[in-house]
């Protein structure tokens, strides 16, 4: 039996990539072994490059983008989820060659799913989704390599985007004194309420040295901004300290010597939330729903908006001017 619902749909024309909300049918879905309702999905800087041409994310059109959803189980062919089951769904291939979140339905691997911790609604999944799975796996990291609160100090980089706002929240409910730095003076307060101790500007967060080594500042650095800041960022990491690096909106590479390694032992941790190991995927996922769940994120960065207004938000955060988490209301919960 198929369905008539909407769905924010992609298609390409003369070179260029227009997106527009459609009535289309289940059929029209690709395979999977579990149908979904989706409550809600959110925006992600992936997001904004899959929804244009030249982001170099999409390769096939017509296409529905959306990296995350989380939503109710409608049918399924898999024994580990039945109908009526909270679920969500962030990585692998989900809004990048496999349709997306931005659908009142979606069918996908039941691979791919894990159902709701206990302690999140779908909402607030949604308010976290990748950028908030990301934040999660750069507070892992740094706790993996032995930093505690009694460490020292920690920044966290764009920290008025997705990814940063979540990580100011967690490591301050964990105890740790956060330096949050960004770009958004207006948002400085904003992030002192998610519980950073202090503020910088991104220049400050990046400041060059003209030696090999910078002085000691920080004993973990969550940078979500990459670029050629995150060179100068490593030459003020303590010694044993680490930095978890998951994203490229300052650029894609960086300049670095071996020194900070060799001579303080500094981690440089790769962050990659789309292929991450269901074992340590189920953790972080029920770490965010208990105790490090970010309370704070919840009540001061959540921008929510309908499906229509999608195109605006996309624009928004492939231009830098979004703040905190934007999330999109497909159906209700």
């Amino acid at each position: 039996m198929t369905e008539k619902f909407r769905a924010y749909w992609l298609e390409e024309s003369e070179g260029a990539v227009t997106g527009s909300l459609k009535e289309i049918e289940t059929d029209h879905l690709p395979q999977g072994e579990v149908l979904i309702r989706v409550h809600y999905s959110d925006v992600n800087y992936k997001d904004g490059l899959a929804s244009i041409k030249e982001g170099r994310v999409v390769r096939e059109y017509p296409f529905i983008p959306g990296i995350d959803l989380a939503g109710e189980v409608i049918s399924s062919e898999d024994q580990r989820f039945a109908v009526g089951d909270n679920v969500l769904c962030t990585g692998y291939g989900l809004g990048v060659s496999h349709f997306g979140g931005y659908s009142e339905q979606a069918r996908v691997p039941a691979d791919w799913l894990i159902k709701l911790p206990e302690g999140l609604t779908t909402r607030e999944a949604m308010v976290l989704g990748t950028a908030g799975f990301t934040a999660g796996m750069s507070v892992e990291a740094i706790l993996s390599a032995g930093v505690t609160p009694e460490s020292g100090p920690v920044l966290v980089t764009g920290a008025s985007g997705g990814v940063g706002s979540v990580a100011v929240a967690i490591l301050s409910k964990l105890g740790f004194e956060v330096t949050a730095s960004s770009g958004k003076e207006q948002e400085w307060e904003l992030l002192k309420k998610l519980g950073a101790a202090h503020t910088i500007s991104r220049e400050e967060a990046q400041n060059p040295s003209k030696g090999p080594l910078g002085k000691s500042l920080w004993v973990a650095i969550v940078d979500p901004v990459g670029g050629a800041g995150t060179g100068e960022r490593l030459k003020a990491i303590r010694y044993r300290g680490v930095l978890a690096l998951s994203g490229l909106t300052g650029g894609g590479d960086f300049a670095t010597s071996v020194h900070p390694f060799i001579l303080r032992g500094v981690t440089l941790a790769g962050i990659d939330s789309v292929e991450c190991p269901r074992p340590l995927r189920l953790d972080i996922w029920n770490k965010l729903a208990g105790e490090w769940k970010p309370d704070a994120v919840f009540q001061q960065a959540v921008h929510e908006l309908p499906l229509e207004q999608l195109p605006e938000a996309l624009a928004r955060i492939l231009k830098g001017k979004a703040v905190g988490r934007q999330l999109v209301r497909i159906s209700a919960e």
